[in-house]
């Protein structure tokens, strides 16, 4: 069985596969301060809520862009599954040949995401990712991660809306009932939900562009499900495809 942790900075979302198929999931909030033996207890009881076998674990992989958080995985994975954790770092095998000018800087869940968005949906494709950052990935038909954008995320746009202005409440993010608001909550919501709207279309129109019309487009993370039913190019929700992309991955190194 494979543990797959993908390593987020507002939340930690961890798979366990039984070969192909994913058995167990779950999304947790990222704690900075989380020990080793903390993470063991957390994966035990994960486990045992959901009738699995801690023991049937013999591999761990994560995707992780909180670094803090990498010692105490480390040494979970040794302590607990009697195993070393495979990290996803620029000198991964992925599949991908990376085109970003510095691999070192480009997010390991962002590689991931592409990883599988390529095996999944071919390419070229576009991967949006609702995270605590919204960005768009693009792989080639050639199997090149060519890079991407990152925009502020909605989490982040809600707040800083609250936080920088003097009479403007903390808001819900939702799909509003109308464009036009006749309050100042109803107002901010079609603000933060068209403008994120706005901006994902208006984005993925000019990559198209740039990519050709022959592109795909998936969308995955938190918002995703409220976003894609208003958005003229996304379809394709998939949920967990973070996780999948570490199981091709870890496949991939198996195998080597």
């Amino acid at each position: 069985m494979l543990l797959a942790l993908d390593v987020g900075n507002t939340n930690v979302t961890i798979g366990a596969f039984d070969g192909a198929r994913l058995t167990g999931r779950w999304r947790l909030s990222t704690v900075h301060e989380q020990t080793a033996d903390e993470w063991g207890i957390l994966m035990r009881n994960l486990f045992a809520l959901s009738s699995l076998d801690l023991a049937q674990v013999d591999g761990i992989i994560v995707a992780s862009v909180v670094p803090p958080l990498d010692a105490a995985l480390a040494q979970m994975a040794r302590d607990y599954f009697n195993t070393e954790a495979l990290f996803v770092t620029p000198e991964t095998d992925t599949g991908l040949k990376i085109r970003y000018d510095n691999p070192r800087e480009v997010g390991a869940d962002r590689v991931v995401n592409t990883v599988a968005a390529f095996r999944k949906y071919g390419g070229p494709c576009v991967v949006v990712d609702f995270g605590t950052a919204i960005t768009f990935d693009a792989v080639s038909a050639r199997a090149e991660y060519l890079g991407g954008l990152i925009c502020a995320g909605i989490g982040i746009t809600v707040e800083s809306l609250f936080a920088k202005t003097a009479r403007l409440p903390l808001v819900e993010f939702r799909r509003p009932a109308r464009l036009i608001g006749s309050n100042t909550i109803a107002s901010m919501q079609a603000g933060l939900y068209y403008g994120t709207l706005g901006m994902v279309d208006g984005i993925l129109e000019r990559l198209f562009q740039e990519l050709g019309p022959e592109t795909k487009t998936v969308a995955t993370g938190g918002q995703a499900r409220l976003i894609v039913p208003g958005s003229r190019h996304l379809r394709e929700i998939d949920e967990n495809l973070t996780l999948d992309g570490l199981r091709i991955i870890w496949e991939r190194h198996r195998g080597s």
